[in-house]
């Protein structure tokens, strides 16, 4: 089979050969639509990122072709209704970031609990050595609310448990194996705010989870909770979010994403490009109260973003171009 590779990350080109060496591979640097000059009347699939967008005019220049490799979860740079009418496979990655981001997680967890960035910034800014004020707590014996036990939220479980936290989740659909592996105890919303000393957002945004934590519901957190949020900004009103660090009953938060990046990309845009609104979200977040308060750790909604994730991108979409070529495929998107 031969096989168009539109590069984007160092070494793809290696991996790819390494893998799908038996087969006819051209790789082109840049974009489908960077490299219009492209074009193949014997190629029967093209690899592309996120960033390549195929429709009609695209598939017209690889007339043979059978199959469409997006490395990404999100698919909506294929035109599907003209790959189906054409009879093209298209595969995609359903994940790559389930442990990358519940580490994350816990990264900016550890780093509220034992205030690292204080005392990194204690001794670098001030050139002190003093430990006034940078006590710590345990996570062990603490309670963690985990809201959503999907693929990433199952996984902060697991973690959760190594530190030998008690665990509360809320999901409409609980998982019984992580009921019986464990011990996890599925409560309301409201119970698990009321009851978490840690709470940790691992839902989608969608009609129904938009502003999940709200003025509503704010005052219902146990005093002197953490909030971490490595899903979606618009999880928590940030209205309310600072009106329960002003109060107290948040005492800090850890948060990778923010309600001011609006309808956010799939992560694998950011690899790809810079935020579609960056200079106006540099503005909103400078004059943030979140951004300078000193309880709470920013990042620039990087949980995704590990060596690893990306080699799991690449690997699961060769993995995807093989079991086509076998006539058994995977991940097929529909």
């Amino acid at each position: 089979m031969k096989i168009i590779y539109f590069l984007h990350e160092p070494d793809e080109d290696k991996i790819a050969k390494a893998a799908l060496g038996e087969h006819e591979l051209v790789f082109i640097e840049g974009t489908v639509q960077d490299r219009v000059d492209i074009a193949d009347s014997e190629a029967e699939a093209i690899s592309i990122f996120v960033n390549s967008k195929v429709g009609a005019l695209e598939m017209d220049r690889f007339p043979k072709l059978k199959l469409i490799a997006t490395r990404s979860t999100g698919y909506d740079n294929v035109d599907l209704a003209e790959a189906k009418k054409r009879g093209i496979t298209v595969t995609n990655v359903p994940t790559y970031g389930i442990e990358t981001v519940a580490e994350f997680t816990f990264s900016l967890l550890l780093a509220l609990t034992r205030k690292v960035e204080q005392a990194h910034r204690r001794v670098t800014a001030e050139n002190s050595f003093s430990q006034d004020g940078l006590r710590g707590i345990d996570l062990a014996g603490k309670t963690i609310g985990v809201v959503g036990t999907g693929n990433i939220g199952a996984h902060v479980v697991e973690i959760a448990k190594g530190f030998r936290m008690k665990i509360l989740a809320y999901d409409p659909f609980p998982k019984e194996e992580l009921i019986e592996k464990f011990k996890v105890e599925y409560v309301s919303l409201e119970d698990l705010l009321g009851r978490s000393d840690i709470i940790t957002l691992h839902v989608p945004l969608i009609p129904a989870t938009t502003h999940l934590i709200n003025l509503g519901n704010v005052g219902k957190i146990k005093k002197g909770a953490i909030l971490i949020n490595t899903a979606r900004g618009g999880l928590v009103e940030t209205e309310a979010l600072v009106s329960a660090l002003n109060d107290g009953t948040i005492i800090a938060a850890g948060l990778d994403v923010f309600e001011e990046e609006g309808q956010m990309v799939l992560e694998e845009h950011l690899l790809a490009e810079a935020h579609p609104d960056e200079e106006k979200l540099k503005t909103i977040l400078a004059e943030h109260v979140l951004v300078k308060h000193p309880s709470v750790i920013v990042t620039p909604h990087v949980a995704f973003n590990t060596n690893e994730a990306v080699r799991r991108i690449i690997d699961t979409s060769v993995g995807n171009i093989l079991a086509f070529a076998s006539d058994s495929p995977m991940n097929v998107v529909s």
